[in-house]
Parts: C-alpha cells; sequence; structure tokens
C-alpha cells in the first residue's frame, strides 16, 4: 500500500463492506483450485490470472459477465467449498480493515448441487458464523432475488430469509440486470421481508438511469441501495436520498469496469457527498473486476481528492448503514474517530 507520510494507511481506518456477492468474493487462485478440482474449463479471461476485459452497458457485455460468472459458480459445489469461500472472504475483509461485513448471496444458485434450498441457505449461514467466530470480523446476509426470474421465486425467497432472520440473515436484495423486469413486480417479496424484519437492499442506479433508483424507493420502500450512483443525473433524487437516509453502496472499480463510467474520475462520488447522500463503498465482485475494499478507499483519495477526515466520514457512513447491534457500531465509530485524530505514520 502506497501512502504518503501526511497520509493516515486506509488498511487501518476501520470501516463496514455492505456491497460483496457471494460468488464474486473468490479469490482467483481459489477459483484456479476448485475448478482443477471439478474438471471445469475455465475460460482465459477466468483463469489468465488478470481481470477479465468488461464491459456490460450492452446487452451482450453482460450477458458474458453473467457467464463468467456462472461458471465460477459452478466450482462451488461442496459444503467445504463453501466454508473455503467464506473464511477467505473474511480475511480479506479482516486485511482491508472491515469490521462488519454483509454478504450478499442468491441461495437458489447452490441449492441444486447442496441438497435444496434450506440446506443450502443453512450451510451458508453456518459458513458464515464459522468465519465470523475464526476471524473476529463481524459478519451478516442478504439474501438476494434475482430480476430475471420469476416475482414468484423472489417470494420464496423472502419468506425463506424471514425464517432464517435469527441465523445472522439482516436484508433482503433485489440483483442481476437492472435494465429486465420492473421493481414493482417485486414489491410482495419486499414487503414480506420487511414485514419480517428485513432491511430492504435492492440493486438500482447502476446500467439503468436515475428511474431505476426512484423505482427501488417508491415500489420497494428501500433503507440501501445497491450501487445507486445514476441518482447523480436527477438534483431531486439527491435531495430525496438524503433527506431518507438512504445509504448508497457505491463500487467504483465495478461502475468502471463494466463501463458504467470510463474512468474513476467519473464516478460522480463528489455528487452524492456534495448532496448529503450516505454512501458505503463496496468491492462488488473482486473475482471479476480485481480489487476489494481498501481499493475503493483509495480510488476516492486518489481520483477525487478526499482528504482523510472525508474518508473517515465515509467509512462512518457505511458503519451507520449497516444493520449491527448499537454497541458494536458505537465501538466501531470510537475507532474511526481514534484513527482521523492520529498523526499520520
Amino acid at each position: 500500500m502506497l501512502h504518503s507520510s501526511s497520509e493516515r494507511d486506509l488498511r487501518t481506518l476501520p470501516k463496514a463492506h455492505l456491497h460483496l456477492h457471494f460468488t464474486g468474493s473468490m479469490r482467483s487462485g481459489t477459483l484456479l483450485e476448485l475448478a482443477d478440482k471439478y474438471g471445469v474449463h475455465l475460460p482465459e479471461a477466468l483463469s489468465g490470472g488478470e481481470p477479465p476485459q468488461l464491459r456490460a452497458t450492452d446487452e451482450r457485455g453482460w450477458f458474458r459477465f453473467q457467464r463468467l460468472y456462472d461458471i465460477a459458480r459452478s466450482c462451488l459445489r461442496e459444503p467445504e467449498d463453501i466454508q473455503r469461500l467464506v473464511r477467505e472472504a473474511a480475511e480479506e475483509d479482516v486485511s482491508d480493515g472491515s469490521r462488519w461485513l454483509e454478504i450478499q448471496v442468491d441461495p437458489t444458485s447452490y441449492a441444486p448441487r447442496l441438497g435444496g434450498l434450506s440446506p443450502a441457505l443453512e450451510i451458508i449461514l453456518d459458513a458464515v458464523e464459522t468465519a465470523s467466530r475464526e476471524t473476529g470480523l463481524g459478519m451478516r446476509v442478504v439474501v438476494a432475488a434475482n430480476r430475471m426470474k420469476h416475482p414468484l421465486d423472489a417470494r420464496t425467497l423472502a419468506r425463506l430469509a424471514v425464517r432464517y432472520r435469527d441465523r445472522g440473515i439482516v436484508g433482503f436484495g433485489l440483483s442481476n440486470d437492472e435494465r429486465r423486469g420492473f421493481a414493482r413486480d417485486f414489491d410482495r417479496a419486499f414487503a414480506i421481508a420487511r414485514e419480517g424484519g428485513l432491511l430492504a437492499a435492492p440493486h438500482g442506479g447502476e446500467l439503468s438511469g436515475p428511474y431505476s433508483v426512484r423505482d427501488c424507493l417508491d415500489d420497494l420502500r428501500a433503507d440501501r441501495v445497491g450501487h445507486g450512483v445514476r441518482a447523480a443525473e436527477d438534483p431531486w433524487l439527491l435531495e430525496r436520498l438524503a433527506e431518507r437516509g438512504v445509504t448508497c453502496e457505491v463500487c467504483p472499480a465495478s461502475n468502471v469496469a463494466l463501463g458504467v463510467y470510463e474512468k474513476p474520475e467519473d464516478v460522480p462520488l463528489r455528487s452524492l457527498w456534495n448532496a448529503g447522500v450516505p454512501m458505503a463503498l463496496g468491492a462488488d465482485d473482486p473475482l471479476l473486476f480485481g480489487s476489494r475494499l481498501v481499493a475503493q478507499y483509495e480510488i476516492v483519495r486518489t481520483a477525487h481528492g478526499f482528504s482523510d477526515e472525508e474518508l473517515a466520514e465515509l467509512a462512518r457512513q457505511s458503519v451507520r448503514g449497516a444493520s449491527m447491534p448499537a454497541d458494536v457500531r458505537a465501538g466501531i465509530l470510537a475507532d474511526i474517530d481514534a484513527w482521523a485524530t492520529a498523526v499520520p505514520a
């Protein structure tokens, strides 16, 4: 990690990680080993040691991104594979200064190989519980429905998520290509989740414009929005997000890798910041985008000129947006204050 003598080390900045997808959290070396274990042929994009060249702003590009993701997911076949992925994701977060991780998963994708929907979710929750205990990282789960599937499937998942709420599930999400289907088709699933005490964290405002963020607010009553950066195109929407305190889970490296913005400087972080919209920086899918949590803070520092005090405030916003116990939150916020007031090494 390169940092000047006048800048504090961002790895030691306590923070929360609220936007990390399950398969996408995998280490590339682990994927190579699991592919070898199961005889899965990996395309060069996944086996070359460098993040694949992606662009998802057209249908073909998004299909290719999904195909790579599906191939990687097909290498997770046994409970020990799940345990390894979760433990390594926790270790990576801890090394990046994360104190709290809410990992997002659609258990439907793993159910065929792990004995069904409920058994798959139980295996995932067991792995999260074990990894949290062994690494000291606070960990919870956001169960996400796939907007490419039928809304009835989402309702099934919402009921399942509520049923396992006491096992560490804190939220309900909606992922995949937001240009497909309508948010309102999933309103009942989100109502089930909300009535069951889960926060609403659907994706919006990445591949689609500000209207998709509005739909998340109006139709799904979002507490947080996955990405949300395209809200910057609508000043009135920014005002709404700020007034309601809806946290946007901003993933700068992912936005650039998928072609939403040409370069890191183009991600409208300052627009959201200046409007008072809370943000939680996230790595999204490190396996495919090549960078983890602390790299997002580095981007904000180098490409957007955020000071250490501003970066500390971003970390506070991530902690406030997390679904964590009040005493844990207070402890992490105090540690962020200590980081911000310490003399840089």
